[in-house]
């Protein structure tokens, strides 16, 4: 066997790519993963990279520096995703109230809480958090409502699935408009439950039915790149990223373009020997063998030969 065949070899292993098309998984669960989310690295939009992860059960969980939440839902016609906080009081609590966390968000992301989020505080410190009927207060104290919590809310007169829950037990319904306000609502609370209000299609006013949880709004970044990417009359790609230089990329079945599917340097990004946003390297154990066969043979016919030169190899975050 030649030592240009054996190059020739080592070349065809190293190039072996797989489409990051083809591993841009569309689901998790029964929950559809669109852009710009992905929960594979190199898909959807590098804003939302290692988001959402799927577990081995598959369930969507999203991370924030709070830590690890279940995705119940996620809307892309109306951006959002729903999500559910193990920390916060639930009907079968009664009056054991648990010990909680507030739900947080990493700011330098494109994630906001959503208006439609109502929250409710339970057995608050009086001398800490101002506890009144909110219109007859802000009706007295304008000035002072924002920071009100609203002991007379519908939500606490009628707590949603358990109206009768709470006996013994104080309730106030908040609005923050930051989670560091839902931080420092509970320094002076026992515990807290998040309601949003979501939307039946039905006519108003019952058009909004009350269930937990923590509604998540989101941006779509849109670009001419991605919808270009996406047109089937240009091959249909799906939009990602490159891993290391986060610039954007359209995965395609073939391989990759830095603009669409029919783009005619599809080729060359196929034959680029470095790893690129949505290109797997696979070796396989025979391949590696084959490698290590042909190393060991071009050193043994140039034991002679002076050296060269060296060996270089190539080798994510929420708080």
């Amino acid at each position: 066997m030649s030592s240009l065949l054996i190059i020739q070899l080592i070349l065809s292993f190293l190039t072996l790519t797989t489409s990051q098309s083809t591993i841009c998984r569309t689901s998790c669960g029964n929950i559809p993963i669109k852009y710009p989310f992905s929960i594979d690295d190199g898909c959807g939009s590098p804003y939302y990279r290692h988001i959402l992860l799927c577990s081995d059960s598959q369930k969507l969980e999203l991370r924030t520096p709070s830590g690890r939440y279940e995705v119940r839902n996620v809307s892309y016609a109306d951006p959002h995703i729903v999500v559910t906080d193990p920390f916060m009081w639930a009907c079968e609590d009664g009056e054991n109230f648990r010990p909680t966390r507030p739900f947080s968000l990493d700011t330098s992301t494109s994630f906001k809480l959503s208006l439609q989020n109502e929250y409710m505080f339970f057995n608050c410190s009086e001398d800490n958090v101002i506890i009144q009927p909110k219109p007859m207060f802000c009706e007295h104290y304008p000035e002072r409502c924002d920071s009100s919590c609203d002991s007379a809310s519908y939500l606490c007169r009628h707590l949603p699935e358990c109206s009768f829950a709470l006996s013994s037990s104080s309730c106030c319904s908040y609005h923050p408009k930051a989670t560091e306000s839902l931080r420092l609502m509970l320094k002076y609370c026992t515990s807290y439950a998040s309601v949003y209000w979501r939307n039946v299609g039905a006519p108003q006013p019952y058009d909004q039915v009350p269930e937990y949880g923590i509604r998540v709004d989101f941006d779509i970044p849109v670009t001419t790149r991605c919808l270009q990417c996406q047109d089937p009359l240009k091959g249909g790609g799906t939009c990602g990223f490159d891993t290391e230089s986060q610039s954007f990329m359209c995965l395609c079945k073939d391989g990759n373009s830095t603009t669409h599917c029919k783009d005619y340097d599809i080729a060359r990004h196929n034959r680029k020997a470095h790893v690129i946003a949505g290109t797997i390297s696979g070796i396989s154990a025979a391949g590696a063998f084959g490698i290590g066969a042909g190393i060991w043979y071009l050193k043994k016919v140039r034991a002679k030969a002076p050296v060269t030169c060296g060996v270089q190899t190539n080798e994510n975050r929420l708080f």
